[in-house]
């Protein structure tokens, strides 16, 4: 998935700022998952006591296994405790990779490193405890299968907050309307889309957490059926919408599908993975004309992707779910607690960290790109291109 990422993000914005983007991916992955070990695991999965509020405890730092985290007693067999701690680490780390996209070409890489280490290491632990550690909102009946919410919304989140603070690209918006800013490698980024789909066959799939045929299966199916229409139905809205077809909104399209059956990609029938893969996707036609109308300059489209379809798929579960146990109000008020929770988080740390050092690359470092300034490189050395 990660891999995914990197290439979706380069492909879809300039080369000048290549190495700059997959440095931030790499970062986030490898501090990642040396902070979930340290404290994020214990953080989100505390163990909480009979009685507890259920929104915060810490199991202490590390993560040394219980006696029976390697025996057939743990997760009735389903996996072991390292199994259980890797598995998490990589959607811990997914959740900032999120919000790198959407603040692409135009913040210091030193705030975006601050920021990473406190809302990985931090915010999406504590978030993460109240559904799949056990906490208030798990008792509540709240349901999200594999993080349509709790990694896809709650990086969404803190990318709404990001791209708002940081304001727009030079030469994004023009006398108020938006500006086409070209990807300079489309090809890479189809890949990236591509690669993402099979990844998410791990997110979703795996999140079943044992090799139990019938339900792997069944949820491999409904993640590949609403990856497939929310691509068709993105496309075709796009083409009904602007009259061209647009090959970066049937991308996205796809992925907004992947992020809508998330939730519930384990309590769907194939026609419902249809039906939420096919709103996904027309859903992210207008997400994307939206943050454009509101002067809000998302290079990848994360938000639409992330945060509107991440919300859309975890309501879905309260309409399609076959589990009569889940209702649309209880899938609405956890939205709402993340949306409370992230926002909040993402703005104290964000807008402190622009107070403080400033989040801004300058003018002429904006123009002539990330890599030279902030990393003395060139992502293309045999074949350098002047770009402004």
């Amino acid at each position: 998935m990660h891999t995914g990422f990197a290439f979706l993000e380069i492909g879809l914005t300039r080369q000048k700022n290549t190495i700059n983007i997959l440095f931030k991916n790499i970062f986030i992955i490898t501090v990642g998952l040396l902070l979930y070990y340290i404290a994020g695991f214990n953080l989100m999965y505390p163990g909480f006591a009979d009685g507890s509020a259920g929104i915060f405890e810490f199991a202490g730092f590390g993560i040394t296994p219980p006696e029976n985290g390697m025996t057939p007693d743990y997760a009735d067999g389903g996996y072991t405790w390292w199994t259980d701690f890797l598995f998490q680490g990589m959607f811990a780390a997914t959740a900032a990779t999120i919000v790198s996209g959407a603040v692409a070409e135009r913040m210091k890489i030193g705030p975006f490193m601050v920021f990473t280490i406190i809302y990985v290491g931090i915010v999406y632990p504590i978030a993460g405890s109240w559904k799949w550690g056990g906490g208030f909102l798990d008792q509540l009946g709240f349901y999200d299968f594999a993080g349509s919410t709790l990694v896809h919304s709650v990086g969404g989140w803190a990318a709404l907050v990001a791209v708002y603070l940081l304001g727009s690209r030079i030469g994004k918006f023009k006398n108020g309307k938006p500006q086409a800013i070209p990807g300079h490698n489309i090809p890479l980024a189809t890949a990236g889309v591509l690669i993402l789909w099979l990844g998410w066959f791990g997110f979703n799939g795996g999140s079943v957490l044992s090799a139990d045929p019938e339900l792997t299966s069944l949820t491999l199916v409904t993640t590949c059926l609403a990856a497939a229409a929310g691509g068709v139905v993105a496309a075709l809205v796009s083409f009904l919408k602007y009259k061209n077809l647009d090959l970066t909104m049937f991308l996205n399209g796809v992925l907004g599908g992947l992020v809508g059956i998330t939730a519930g990609a384990d309590v769907m029938t194939p026609e419902s993975a249809i039906i939420i893969g096919a709103i996904a996707g027309s859903l992210i036609v207008f997400a994307v004309a939206f943050v454009d109308a509101i002067k809000l300059d998302d290079p990848v489209g994360a938000i639409a992707v992330h945060l509107i379809c991440g919300i859309w798929g975890t309501l879905a579960v309260g309409i399609f779910s076959t589990n009569p146990e889940h209702t649309f109000l209880t899938q609405l008020i956890g939205v709402a607690c993340y949306a409370a929770f992230c926002l909040t988080t993402s703005f104290i740390i964000i807008f402190t960290l622009k107070k403080a050092v400033g989040i801004r690359v300058s003018e002429k470092e904006e123009l002539e790109g990330l890599d030279a300034h902030e990393h003395g490189m060139d992502a293309y050395s045999d074949f350098r291109m002047n770009e402004h």
